[in-house]
């Protein structure tokens, strides 16, 4: 978990197997959006917002096996006009192996194989995203999943009586392990990505309900709403990339409106 001061909320999940969510009301409430292609720097050691790679630099990591065969399905898929180095992935296969049971997505040109880039004539971004356009469907069902989660993180959490704690909070540098600490720049730092029009719950809503399921989500929304009411937004603990900040007799920085 990242950040100084961070507001949550507990939901239990029904049934019987004493499992609950603890909910990051200070991100979740947030106006953070992705700034892919608008302002973003990447994630290498220096910024590198004019090669447009955002976090794809490294590739994904499969969650499980069921998540590695689904993406080689959608790779199948994907057309030429579509995927810039779909003649690497049919003869090389997409993802490299890392372990027993651990896979990342090939790198061609020190990035992710399904990142097409500014010289492709369907201009850069992800090849799987495309395809879900082409099909009409959420892109959480033709990417790998840690790529439609981020920047949102869920995390298990031992208890110490047995049961079940699930954090869902934000996917800040900790997530990338000690590599993380390397990135020159990381979006949910930067007020550049605070700009968004409503709040991540609201924003993000596909993406959640399919980590946290219907029901909390629901549930989840509903207290989100009425702690953004107009009586109780002043109470807010607002995430620190939204705060303005004051070191000394500074003056206090102003959040950008505009960006690259």
């Amino acid at each position: 978990m990242t950040g100084l001061v961070r507001e949550w909320v507990t939901i239990a999940v029904p049934g019987k197997d004493r499992k609950r969510w603890q909910i990051d009301v200070t991100f979740m409430t947030s106006s953070y959006r992705c700034i892919y292609g608008c302002g973003c720097q990447g994630i290498l050691t220096e910024p590198t917002p004019d090669w447009v790679q955002g976090c794809c630099s490294y590739g994904a990591h499969a969650d499980d096996l069921d998540d590695k065969n689904h993406v080689e399905k959608m790779a199948k898929k994907l057309l030429p006009e579509e995927w810039q180095f779909k003649a690497v992935g049919d003869k090389k296969g997409v993802w490299a192996k890392l372990g027993k049971e651990s896979f990342r997505t090939r790198l061609v040109d020190d990035a992710c194989i399904f990142l097409n880039r500014p010289d492709f004539e369907a201009g850069p971004g992800c090849a799987l995203h495309l395809l879900a356009l082409r099909k009409d469907v959420h892109f959480s069902q033709t990417k790998p999943t840690v790529c439609w989660q981020v920047p949102l993180r869920a995390i298990p959490k031992e208890e110490d009586d047995g049961s079940d704690t699930w954090v869902l909070t934000e996917f800040s540098r900790d997530g990338w392990g000690e590599g993380g600490e390397e990135f020159a720049w990381w979006c949910t730092e930067d007020p550049a990505a605070f700009t968004g029009g409503e709040p991540v719950y609201k924003s993000m809503e596909p993406e959640i309900r399919l980590m946290i399921g219907d029901t909390v989500y629901n549930e989840m929304a509903q207290y989100l709403d009425a702690r953004l009411s107009v009586a109780a937004a002043s109470t807010r603990v607002a995430h620190p990339a939204e705060v303005p900040v004051s070191i000394g007799k500074r003056k206090t920085r102003e959040l950008p409106h505009n960006f690259g």
